[in-house]
């Protein structure tokens, strides 16, 4: 016992100076892109990237909203919140039904889902341009948010179901002998007891549609629907001079995602450690 004490109260050094290492390498480019972003051009071109900040201003974001870059930020966020929140009311009642149904049928359907994770967005690329032609929804905010939501739904369900299948059959029991139906025990049992699981998909959901770049590159075409990646992407041309600017926009890009992860990192926390678990 006393051994057990002793190796317990023991630094590990070890640990540590990786810990340290892994934080430098984490902070490193964060610390890089924020003083890039407040640095003139003529000052980076002069000093160097590694440098310190001289000569701080918040001009370079002007320029980059100048350019329309509220607008990509706005269609993002709508593509964002459309993808999420319908990946997460079609995941939800079919996790629901997988869980509490036995018959052979859902299990084949919930197998289909999990295949889903084997195929690669990459892979389909020409079907769901042919689809979304075909249904004249090209060069809209709706071609992207379809096939986020189709490439989202087989985690997700993996996920919400695993969380459903914690929840406790008694309880089931005991609102069904109040005289509680199969809608009523989605909502007002399942529904609450899946928070953990339902934040971890809705933040899971979110930044594949944030990030997402395959869908809004082959299925959009004008300025008018463009979303952030493909802003960053025609700002790399554009600014191949200006690294200053191109950082402004990397850094207005990641801001929303990294506040979002702030307010909701506990329960992602929870929702993966538990695998989608209460």
């Amino acid at each position: 016992m006393s051994r057990l004490r002793r190796a317990a109260g023991r630094a590990n050094w070890g640990a540590g100076l990786a810990s340290l290492v892994w934080l430098a390498f984490v902070i490193a480019p964060i610390y890089l892109v924020v003083k890039d972003s407040l640095q003139t051009t003529g000052s980076y071109l002069d000093h160097g990237p590694l440098s310190l900040p001289r000569h701080l201003t918040f001009g370079n974001f002007g320029d980059v909203f100048d350019r329309g870059f509220t607008h990509y930020l706005v269609n993002t966020a709508i593509v964002t919140v459309a993808s999420a929140a319908l990946t997460v009311l079609l995941a939800f009642p079919a996790a629901y039904a997988i869980v509490r149904s036995r018959s052979r049928m859902v299990s084949g359907v919930f197998r289909m889902f999990l295949t889903g994770l084997a195929i690669p967005a990459q892979a389909t690329i020409i079907p769901v341009y042919l689809l979304i032609t075909r249904m004249h929804l090209y060069d809209s905010l709706t071609a992207i948010v379809l096939p986020t939501v189709a490439f989202g739904l087989p985690l997700s369900v993996l996920v919400l179901a695993s969380a459903l299948r914690d929840v406790p059959r008694e309880l089931y029991e005991a609102m069904t002998l109040e005289g509680g139906g199969s809608v009523r025990l989605m909502w007002s049992l399942a529904l609450p007891l899946s928070r953990a699981a339902l934040t971890t998909v809705s933040i899971y959901c979110a930044l594949n549609a944030w990030n997402g770049f395959l869908f809004p590159l082959i299925l959009t075409q004008s300025d008018e629907q463009r979303v952030q990646t493909l802003g960053l992407y025609n700002f790399q041309g554009q600014f191949s001079s200006n690294v200053p600017g191109l950082m402004a926009a990397v850094l207005l890009s990641a801001l929303p995602i990294f506040v979002v992860y702030l307010f909701a990192r506990r329960w992602l926390v929870a929702g993966m450690a538990g695998v989608g678990g209460k």
